[in-house]
């Protein structure tokens, strides 16, 4: 056998296709999917107006109606969403997105990082060892916050509920905007100069940056394993998040008058965004739990663009998040950060608010 010939086979060994049995379940799973999925609004209607007896049109029915409709779909489409990223990722890791961008020039770094900030993961408690490992690898400061904005603010699961919510033209502006926000913002830190504003001890922590060590050649079946153990632990962890969003979002839906969000969210209101912005600051919710709000607030009468500079806000400038990059960042750079990043999203509110 050639010296090829036993390459080749040895990678087809290492890279397995996907086993037929597999392949025919997965197939069944998402026909039982889209079947569950088409079946909650008749479910709902039933439940509220069936078995429970509510009188249609009565604030009551109208927040009980927008619960059981919007918890099991959030929670279908989070499920869905959660998994196929959870078999990507075992393909893509956060390892490999620091070795890609290691030694990349700014301009490119900053379009780069924001694009894989899509795809890896990231969460508030992920954000010091991100930091020293993309820091201690060469990257440079700017594009590591095109990263670390794109990760938590472009989230998969806000960008498939926006999708399953309101279509794909606001998914897709949702997406945009926030690429552009990371790219710019990113640029912006890394042209003023800020690298005497991290911690000391994150430029000697030189070699905490390992390899994880995942082999990125596992069977098909593992990976797929990844997707159901990403479902449990995710899916797990927020959903009691998402209900309690949902219940907000359903009491919003049901008790406040008609276009009562246009008197301060409205497009019309030109403090609107600012304020937006403001309050998503201090709170702390995770992408799933606050689109079910967002709907609500739409349905209300607030403006697109204010209501997307208030999701963006909670998602990509948590307090908690700043409490955790505190340890590798002093103040200023902090402060930088959030204004940077802030602007960007009053701007895309304003944007939106005057185009939509």
């Amino acid at each position: 056998m050639s010296e090829k010939s036993a390459y080749l086979k040895g990678a087809a060994e290492a890279s397995p296709g996907i086993p037929k049995r597999l392949f025919l379940a997965g197939v069944a799973a998402l026909i039982l999917w889209w079947l569950a999925y088409r079946s909650l609004l008749p479910l709902a209607k039933w439940l509220t107006y069936g078995l429970f007896n509510l009188s249609e049109g009565t604030h009551l029915a109208s927040a009980v109606e927008f619960f059981l409709y919007d918890t099991p779909k959030v929670l279908l489409l989070l499920t869905l969403v959660v998994f196929a990223v959870g078999v990507i990722r075992s393909y893509f890791t956060a390892d490999r997105a620091r070795r890609i961008l290691a030694g990349k020039r700014e301009a490119a770094g900053n379009v780069m990082a924001a694009l894989l900030g899509i795809v890896t993961p990231f969460c508030s408690c992920s954000a010091v060892p991100l930091f020293i490992g993309f820091v201690t690898a060469g990257v440079p400061l700017g594009v590591t916050f095109s990263f670390l904005i794109s990760a938590p603010m472009v989230n998969e699961i806000a960008l498939v509920l926006l999708f399953g919510l309101f279509g794909w033209k606001i998914a897709a502006l949702y997406l945009g905007t926030g690429l552009l926000i990371a790219m710019i913002a990113g640029w912006t830190i890394g042209r003023i100069g800020m690298e005497r504003h991290v911690e000391p001890w994150v430029y000697e922590a030189i070699g905490a940056a390992g390899e994880s060590g995942l082999d990125e050649k596992i069977p098909f079946a593992d990976r797929v394993r990844q997707g159901l153990d990403a479902v449990r632990d995710i899916v797990g962890r927020v959903w009691i998040y998402i209900v309690i969003g949902i219940a907000v979002g359903a009491g919003i839906h049901g008790y406040v008058p008609e276009n009562f969000m246009a008197s301060f969210m409205g497009r019309g209101v030109w403090w609107s965004v600012p304020l937006s912005v403001l309050i998503g600051i201090p709170m702390y919710a995770n992408a799933a739990g606050i689109i079910p709000v967002v709907e609500a607030l739409l349905g209300k009468g607030a403006a697109l663009g204010t209501v997307l500079a208030f999701m963006m806000s909670v998602i990509a400038l948590s307090l908690p998040e700043m409490i955790i990059l505190r340890k590798v960042l002093r103040p200023r750079l902090i402060a930088t950060f959030a204004g940077v990043v802030g602007v960007g999203i009053m701007i895309v509110g304003y944007l939106f608010n005057a185009v939509v």
